[in-house]
């Protein structure tokens, strides 16, 4: 129970996650303050009653809220949403990659702009639904920061303050079903010091039983597995809605070999390891295993061309646990900036998987898989984790390994592929 009261600004989505947070959060003696971020335009083709950005979910926010005895408030960040998570995720397309924007939407909005409503509102920190762990420790004397070290406790007497705080670690939820740290690596240490996210040492069945017992309307209202701004999770119908037929950027397929396939209508429609949709005419079936997005060309192939033994990743994010010093300097002789092992997620649904992690210049790191992995799509974040700590992560690096296309006789016959 704290001391001293501090204040929470509860980011609420009118799902029953974040509603039995403020619940949490409330009985654990905080002052918790609901809002609700409003992300979709007038115009939205994805105001639909059950997303989270939805008119429904403001209404299920406020009513839990309400039921909590806890103020409520709805913030604009249509025009932020747009900017930072909507034109990323489109331009993320035009380049030839998988975006994931519900990294992006954490670390710039919900754990970023949303910052200065909650300074305004003189909160302590910013709280949500995450199934995730956020530990907030002081190191001890001498102590960089690393997994293992000794840690002053805060638990006797007033929690410190944030900026009291030496680092935080990102752990993974205890729910390995709902585990969603992978989301939450690219947040920076002045973010993860002021955040909390109480659901992390629960499971979801134990947040639905609380969520009952609370009597909240809440309690059965079931998860979203789409991205929030697209409608039935058809990313093609709305990228041809936000971008237009005309932005979409033409070309041509050819197989591995470099043999001409077909026309296609866009780079755009295209992600690594996709199946469907592919022209016909192959003993066996066809996979996309690279896009091009200098020439606009989709090269596809087998099942064994999708998988990869090593990549790089950029724009690193390494957190305090790591002891890497300095991430933009070349290697030194100790510490995590030489290479080490860890466990590497290679997307969100990925299980993990035993790697060689190897830190290099202009905030980079070469990841060289023990067991080689299918689909290790660019664009995607690779998550690097000891045991259950994160300990960085970064944005998968095209690889370019395919021989030049030529066009053989005759071959230009197959549709066009839209």
């Amino acid at each position: 129970m704290n001391k001293t009261k501090q204040r929470v600004l509860l980011g609420m989505s009118g799902g029953v996650d974040s509603s039995v947070a403020g619940y949490l959060l409330r009985e654990q003696g905080y002052d918790v303050i609901g809002v609700t971020m409003k992300v979709w335009p007038q115009d939205c083709i994805s105001r639909a009653e059950d997303k989270c950005c939805g008119p429904q979910a403001v209404a299920d926010a406020r009513g839990v809220a309400h039921a909590l005895g806890i103020p409520h408030y709805v913030v604009d960040e249509a025009d932020q949403f747009e900017r930072v998570v909507i034109d990323y995720f489109a331009s993320e397309y035009q380049a030839g990659r998988t975006p994931n924007p519900c990294v992006m939407c954490n670390e710039k909005l919900k754990f970023g702009n949303l910052w200065s409503k909650a300074a305004a509102l003189g909160c302590d920190y910013i709280a949500t639904g995450h199934y995730a762990i956020i530990e907030h420790v002081v190191a001890g004397i001498g102590d960089p920061g690393r997994v293992g070290a000794s840690v002053q406790s805060d638990s006797a007497g007033v929690i410190p303050q944030p900026r009291d705080y030496s680092y935080a670690v990102l752990r993974k939820g205890i729910d390995p079903r709902k585990d969603q740290s992978y989301f939450l690596f690219s947040l920076r240490q002045p973010q993860l010091r002021r955040a909390l996210t109480p659901l992390g040492t629960m499971t979801k069945p134990q947040i639905r039983e609380i969520a009952h017992s609370l009597g909240l309307k809440v309690a059965n209202k079931i998860d979203s597995q789409e991205i929030c701004f697209v409608p039935g999770n058809d990313y093609k119908a709305f990228l041809r809605s936000h971008l237009g037929e005309n932005e979409f950027h033409r070309g041509e397929i050819y197989d591995v070999d470099g043999n001409f396939v077909a026309d296609h209508g866009g780079i755009e429609l295209f992600t690594i390891g996709q199946r469907k949709g592919l022209p016909g005419g192959s003993l066996r079936p066809r996979y996309v295993v690279d896009l091009d997005p200098e020439t606009n060309r989709v090269i596809v192939g087998d099942a064994d061309d999708l998988v990869c033994e090593e990549f790089e990743i950029d724009r690193v994010d390494w957190h305090p646990v790591a002891g890497i010093v300095d991430p933009g300097a070349a290697i030194t002789a100790r510490g995590y900036n030489a290479e080490f092992k860890a466990t590497v997620k290679i997307r969100y649904s990925h299980p993990g998987t035993i790697s060689t992690v190897t830190p290099l210049e202009n905030n980079r790191a070469r990841i060289r898989l023990h067991e080689p992995q299918r689909a290790v799509t660019p664009g995607q974040a690779a998550v690097i984790y000891d045991g259950d700590v994160v300990v960085g992560g970064g944005w998968i690096c095209r690889r370019e390994c395919h021989p030049e296309p030529r066009k053989l006789s005759g071959s230009k016959d197959p549709a066009a592929i839209t």
